[in-house]
């Protein structure tokens, strides 16, 4: 079981996303007001706390959101679930879709590290049933495939 340490959302694709203490999450869409809630497989991305704090171990400083991270969960290693799996928060329920992804243009985080979490640790999902998700809130893998 893990907890949800934080919720970001952007207006804009491509900008860092900012802190709310609740959002709500619509079923094959995504989070209301995130730029990339819509009908495709990455509706809402996580990262891990623990690689995020790791990262910063290492000098990144990076905030909540610097990656375009909708979720960051403390205590799940998210990265290593196969895809399919199914996750519950609260009412709301997400499947696994795909496990890292390959940065187009290299950020900022990038040119000051020389590396970047996402490609190895973002994780994104579809919303399977809908709700309302608040910071603290616990989250656990229902099934696995």
């Amino acid at each position: 079981m893990g907890l949800v340490k934080a919720i970001c959302i952007s207006e804009k694709k491509g900008t860092q996303k900012t802190f709310v203490k609740e959002a709500n999450f619509i079923k094959n869409h995504g989070i209301e007001n995130d730029a990339h809630a819509g009908d495709w497989h990455r509706q809402v991305s996580f990262l891990a706390s623990e690689v995020i704090l790791a990262f910063n171990a290492r000098g990144a400083e990076v905030r909540d959101g610097a990656f375009g991270e909708n979720l960051i969960i403390e205590g799940l290693d998210l990265a290593s679930l196969p895809l399919g799996s199914r996750l519950k928060c609260q009412d709301v329920e997400f499947e696994l879709t795909q496990i890292g992804k390959d940065c187009q243009v290299r950020c900022q985080i990038y040119h000051k590290m020389g590396d970047c979490i996402m490609p190895t640790n973002g994780v994104f999902a579809r919303v399977i049933k809908g709700g309302k998700i608040r910071v603290g809130a616990e989250i656990r893998c229902e099934s696995s495939k």
